[in-house]
């Protein structure tokens, strides 16, 4: 029988392998250098930053708005940035028109041309965050998908898809999503608030 440690170890392994595999290829790290750019622009422009996932990408998609809101590295001005996550919105909008809806009804409600969207799927092919896509397209909203297994249907909707090469879990897929959401605030502060660093 496998040990904890056994198993522990050969996660910690799988885990490497996959930041390893982004890392080897330089177009793995270049839409990731233009979503720093374009959310440094929509926030310079006074607009706002949303996010939306389900499951663990909607856990994901609230750690990176409440990391502009709050404190990131050091103290500095809040930072408008929200994840669709409210769940008495959540379930009216899926009560009302469908849980296909619920984030594209959040983006018509709350986006404007300029801001900036995360969509978050980790087989890029999960229909309520195509149908946010869509509605941020229509008004004018920059749209960036954090996406594995290939990227999926979003792939192609998305204006800068991030998509982990590799992985074929979720949960592998997800923990390079929180590195490049934290790498990219972290980009972005450096640049608005070099004080910081």
């Amino acid at each position: 029988m496998t040990s904890y440690a056994d198993t522990i170890r050969a996660s910690f392994v799988e885990a490497q392998t996959t930041l390893n595999a982004f890392l080897s290829d330089p177009v793995h790290l270049k839409p990731v250098v233009d979503f720093a750019a374009a959310a440094e622009k929509t926030l310079k422009a006074g607009g706002l930053l949303m996010s939306c996932g389900n499951g663990g990408s909607m856990c994901d998609a609230m750690h990176f708005a409440e990391e502009w809101t709050g404190r990131f590295r050091g103290n500095r001005a809040a930072l408008p940035a929200m994840a669709f996550s409210d769940p008495s919105q959540l379930s009216c909008i899926a009560n009302d028109f469908g849980y296909d809806q619920v984030f594209a009804r959040s983006v018509e409600a709350y986006g404007k041309q300029g801001d900036l969207l995360v969509a978050i799927s980790t087989s890029g092919n999960s229909p309520n965050i195509q149908n946010a896509v869509k509605i941020a397209k229509e008004a004018g909203i920059t749209t960036v998908g954090l996406l594995g297994k290939g990227g999926g249907a979003l792939n192609d909707q998305v204006d800068i898809p991030i998509i982990v090469p590799s992985a074929t879990t979720s949960d592998r897929i997800q923990e390079l999503h929180i590195k490049v959401l934290h790498i990219t605030i972290e980009a972005v502060e450096r640049s608005l608030f070099p004080e910081n660093y």
